[in-house]
């Protein structure tokens, strides 16, 4: 994984130096709270409804063991011992003091972390795919293009006061799990005609109160090229993107309004006008930022044969081993070596809001992570984690460890995998509740050969219109609103992510918190009905439409 340089040490160490420069003042009175809240977003400090949330930069999703333990060390010293895994990558802590808000960048700053624009209106954590330089289907590793965006985003003094926040996603693999087309940017590697690698450039995608897909704004981008056209990019949006309307000023609406064709050409003039050579990278410096992200020295191929069946340990009783079965299937992914899986851990469950995880737990990750995967572990948009280079052979000792840890939850895909923003729980823009209605789901869906006779089938819980749950893009969204002081939830289907996205349809007028599973059962219930052999709830939604599942639900209205 890539490790800083002497600039990237500064920087970091300056901006803790700085901040608590500023935090020391606004403690004195010596800062108006108007004055310090650019401050504080910048470094990652939100208010939310009850206390403070620090969001610490988990780039592109990778982390070492030795940060993990950092992570676990800052959540259980200066927080109630819990992190919180988001869609972005990166991970929050929910109840720090403010006072306290400089040592924990001064402890982060020590293992090469910081909290640097994963809040404000500037460029964001980068997101990639979590199987980045692991996946079967990978044209390229994203991970080194991510570094090289991090690295010229990070204080950009042209950007750091965007219209809007900025969310870009580089995706390397045939099969899109980066989900680059509800980002402002997404990036898909590719290759031209000649093999020469480059970009297919998307733009003007997002969720929240407008859901849109981003268009293409360019096939085909050389390497080289990366920054010199995200620069031109961005100086159009910045230039031209609305800032009389906060609801109305992210590219999206830049995109939409001027039209693709004409947004296209803006951008493409100003990267001929105002290409800056110092951005163009050359081959030595991509190569240099490759070698970071090296593989790790797997053993040799012809220890382990992928084609021997892996069996269950003698000793596991028979529900271990059924659970062993649907764990393999679901939260072990192929890899591009022979005789190596990636292993998700799935952050979710009924004893658990989606996508937190204990300081004890992390340290485990941590000592997991050395043991059987070169010490690295990632995070994922859906609010897990990520060992990525576990040997076929270990794959029985780490389920029996994820086991007795209550982390082997063979959930990843399906209906108990949802991704659930914090909702009315911790967050001040939250309309409803989220993650009681995701703890009922879990309850009504413990049946594990009940879920897997579903199949792939997310659902995704938003608690106001932000959509940090991300419910447009789930086969079942829940989006909560508020009606005289009491929570109740819009239901959407048939949306999509990945290779084929898609934006869920509303099914209609919203229920209350005591209705909710009961419909999601008539919506389950139905789709189970009408599906034919081998058919995926999008495909059986594609065919019979929206309303055939609405009259389902009038039916027991």
């Amino acid at each position: 994984m890539y490790r800083y340089d002497s600039v990237d040490q500064a920087i970091v160490d300056q901006r803790v130096a700085e901040f608590r420069d500023q935090t020391e003042r606004y403690l004195r009175g010596e800062l108006s709270e108007d004055a310090f809240r650019p401050l504080r977003l910048l470094n990652g400090l939100y208010y939310q409804r009850y206390a403070p949330m620090l969001r610490i930069a988990v780039p592109y999703g990778v982390v070492s063991a030795g940060q993990v333990r950092t992570l676990a060390h800052v959540a259980r010293i200066y927080d109630r011992g819990v992190g919180h895994v988001t869609t972005r990558q990166n991970l929050q802590l929910n109840h720090p003091r403010v006072e306290d808000v400089p040592d924990i960048l001064a402890e982060l700053a020590r293992v090469e972390m910081h909290a640097i624009q994963t809040s404000g209106n500037c460029v964001r954590n980068v997101t990639t795919d979590p199987m980045a330089g692991v996946a079967p289907d990978e044209i390229a590793d994203p991970r080194p293009y991510c570094e090289l965006i991090r690295q010229w985003a990070t204080l950009h003094p042209e950007f750091l006061h965007l219209p809007r926040k900025f969310k870009i996603a580089v995706s390397g693999a045939v099969h899109d799990r980066a989900t680059v087309r509800v980002h402002d940017v997404g990036l898909r590697i590719v290759e031209n005609e000649v093999g020469e690698r480059g970009f297919e450039v998307w733009a003007g995608g997002g969720l929240g109160r407008l859901p849109i897909l981003s268009q293409r704004v360019r096939a085909f981008l050389p390497e080289a090229e990366l920054l010199t056209y995200l620069e031109a990019l961005l100086r159009v949006y910045n230039r031209e993107g609305r800032r009389d309307n906060k609801h109305k000023a992210r590219i999206k609406v830049l995109v939409k309004a001027r039209g693709i064709e004409d947004f296209r050409e803006a951008v493409e003039r100003e990267y001929r006008q105002g290409r800056d050579t110092r951005l163009r990278l050359d081959p030595a410096r991509i190569e240099a930022v490759h070698q970071a992200f090296a593989p790790p020295a797997y053993a040799d191929e012809a220890v382990d044969d992928d084609s021997i069946p892996l069996e269950a340990p003698k000793a596991f009783s028979e529900g271990q081993r059924r659970r062993w079965r649907y764990w393999l299937e679901r939260n072990v992914s192929a890899h591009r070596v022979r005789g190596y899986r990636a292993v998700y851990i799935a952050l979710k469950g009924v004893e658990r809001p989606p996508g937190d995880v204990t300081a004890d737990e992390l340290e485990r990750v941590a000592d997991w992570a050395e043991r059987y995967s070169f010490g690295e572990v990632r995070t994922t948009y859906q609010q897990n984690l990520v060992l990525p280079d576990v040997r076929r052979r270990d794959l029985p000792a780490l389920f029996e460890e994820l086991e007795s840890a209550g982390l082997a939850e063979p959930t990843i895909g399906l209906l108990t995998d949802p991704i659930c923003c914090p909702g009315f729980d911790y967050c001040s823009l939250a309309n409803a509740h989220s993650i009681p209605v995701a703890r009922a789901l879990q309850e009504r869906f413990a049946d594990l050969d009940h879920v897997y006779d579903l199949g792939d089938l997310r659902l995704n819980i938003s608690g106001c219109m932000n959509a940090c749950g991300h419910h447009h893009t789930a086969q079942i969204g829940l989006l909560g609103v508020e009606k005289q002081g009491r929570s109740w939830y819009q239901i959407q289907i048939g949306g999509a992510d990945g290779d084929a996205p898609a934006l869920g349809k509303v099914l209609g007028p919203a229920v209350p918190a005591e209705d909710v599973v009961p419909a999601v059962e008539r919506v389950v219930e139905h789709y189970l009905a009408q599906r034919r052999e081998g058919e995926s709830f999008r495909s059986t939604f594609q065919r019979i439409g929206l309303g055939s599942f609405r009259d389902a639900l009038a039916e027991h209205a």
